[in-house]
């Protein structure tokens, strides 16, 4: 096939300032093209040849063949449209931006088990249903006030924001102006990526406690920034079975070390995804202090505040001394009420930040769905009514979570892997040390981490996904943290009986 980006070098013209279609060709030889092979001009080649030049023979013969292929098969696209498509542009289409972060794991790991029709304990959302009452408060959404179909304010439905800043004022000690100190996004993701675009500029710096949601990275790239990543070490106990999420600590010093003049924010998460860890109040100390020390921001993911287990207590960091002036929090309704697919979240912080998210917010997404805001609205006024009390969902969901992951640790330990008792949140992680050591040489490329050829081949062959904790770290990391897998537990009774199933099949094979 004929090299249309270096062919045309050769002629006069073919790349003028203005760009045709921007396929990358001069309007004037495009024109030309057109004219060559129109009906109306029916020209043969060698015509075409002689008045263009010996150096258009190749194209023309080329472009005669697809068009007559084209004619024969009745395709309905112009000539104008192919060229469009086929010519190769010169200039660059992806932004720079976008560099080294176009490959997703969730896309390689959810395809291969859809393929293997696997049980899927790998992406983190519930398989049941949500609450009886935000089923009902969306259904009245839909089918009450017509106006709830049209636009409502940018940066937020005003009865969500209001009682977004009526509850969580409450949690955080604050007077939160619900007009200038929230903002509603598409989902937590959504003000995530806000936060980054409105505060992180060229060549500021960004901490990240790893292991670590595995958007951070991508989003601090985007907006220019770099980011510095400082590692939870696990200090185990030698009076315990299974380790805890809580021996997964944050070493004082090192912390320290990562801070410089070029550090713009800190991005934390509790508690956290994958590891389930809820930062003590030590921890979130330790971090205040040093974020005030050097005027760093500190953007805090607490999407799983209400899933916490055995007793823990979460904490928002906001809520300390002097944080308030320089936190973000960032909130979602798909995990504060089973309601994934809704893709409401929030963001609350002092309008000194708050502004220039509003900016890029009103720039970008500008709006939110309607009714989904409002049916996250009357889902939180009646929880407030029942807060703390046995009624209160956030009391009762906590409770059934922790009975499944507690089935789920109990079913995984029975062929040999090591569950890291989870805290809080949607997941757990667990030790495949054992495994490695026996089945050391999975079959993957040179450079994947063991817990990802791991993983696929537990879906393969034991019909039962996870998500290789490897993703959760910088590239740098990744090998010292390949001997883990992340489960979800929050699951349907259902599932967890098929995972069941699939690890009692795994159980006799071993036994065998």
């Amino acid at each position: 096939m004929w090299d249309t980006a270096s062919s045309l070098d050769s002629f006069p013209n073919a790349h003028p300032t203005y760009s045709f279609q921007d396929s990358g060709t001069s309007f004037e030889f495009t024109t030309g093209v057109l004219l060559c092979f129109s009906r109306t001009l029916n020209f043969g080649s060698h015509q075409c040849s002689m008045a263009l030049g010996g150096m258009f023979r190749n194209a023309a013969a080329t472009y005669l063949h697809l068009v007559g292929s084209l004619q024969r098969k009745k395709a309905g696209a112009s000539l104008t449209r192919y060229l469009h498509q086929t010519l190769t542009m010169r200039k660059r289409l992806q932004a720079r931006r976008l560099d080294r972060i176009d490959h997703n794991p969730w896309v390689v790991f959810t395809k291969l088990a859809s393929e293997c029709d696997a049980v899927n304990l790998g992406q983190g959302f519930p398989d049941f249903p949500p609450p009886d009452f935000a089923v009902e408060a969306f259904q009245q959404a839909i089918s009450g006030d017509f106006m709830l179909n049209q636009y409502t304010r940018a940066f937020g439905y005003p009865p969500l924001t209001k009682i977004l800043a009526s509850f969580f004022g409450k949690l955080l000690g604050q007077e939160i102006d619900p007009f200038e100190n929230v903002l509603v996004t598409v989902g937590a993701y959504g003000a995530l990526f806000t936060a980054f675009q409105a505060l992180v500029d060229e060549g500021d710096e960004v901490i990240i406690i790893e292991p670590s949601f595995d958007c951070y990275e991508p989003m601090t790239l985007m907006a220019g920034g770099r980011p510095v990543f400082v590692s939870l070490k696990l200090t185990p106990t030698k009076d315990r079975e299974l380790d805890s999420s809580s021996d997964w600590q944050l070493d004082p010093t090192e912390l320290a070390s990562k801070f410089t003049s070029r550090t713009k924010a800190l991005i934390l998460n509790t508690p956290n995804n994958p590891l389930g860890k809820v930062f003590s109040k030590a921890e979130l100390e330790l971090v205040a202090s040093l974020c005030q020390q050097h005027d760093v921001v500190c953007i805090s993911d607490e999407v799983y505040q209400w899933l916490v287990y055995d007793g823990c207590q979460h904490i928002s960091i906001a809520s300390l001394p002097g944080m308030w002036e320089r936190t973000l929090t960032i909130g979602s309704a798909g995990k504060t009420f089973s309601v994934t697919g809704w893709k409401v979240g929030w963001v609350l912080g002092p309008n000194s930040l708050m502004k220039h998210l509003r900016t890029v917010h009103q720039n970008s997404i500008f709006h939110c769905p309607t009714q989904s805001q409002a049916a996250v609205a009357q889902s939180f006024q009646r929880e407030q009514l029942h807060f703390g009390q046995p009624s209160s969902y956030f009391v009762q969901f906590p409770q059934a979570v922790q009975r499944k992951r507690d089935h789920m640790i109990r079913s995984l330990q029975s062929v040999g892997l090591r569950p890291v008792i989870s805290q809080g949140s949607y997941f757990l992680i667990t030790d495949i040390s054992d495994f490695k050591r026996r089945m050391p040489d999975l079959p993957g490329a040179v450079d994947e981490p063991y817990d990802s050829r791991f993983v696929k081949w537990m879906i393969k062959n034991k019909g039962l996904v996870a998500i290789p904790v490897s993703v959760f770290y910088s590239q740098s990391h990744q090998k010292h943290f390949d001997h883990y897998i992340r489960f979800c537990f929050v699951k349907d009774e259902s599932t967890l009986q098929a995972m069941d199933k699939k690890l009692q099949e795994w159980k006799d094979e071993l036994g065998a």
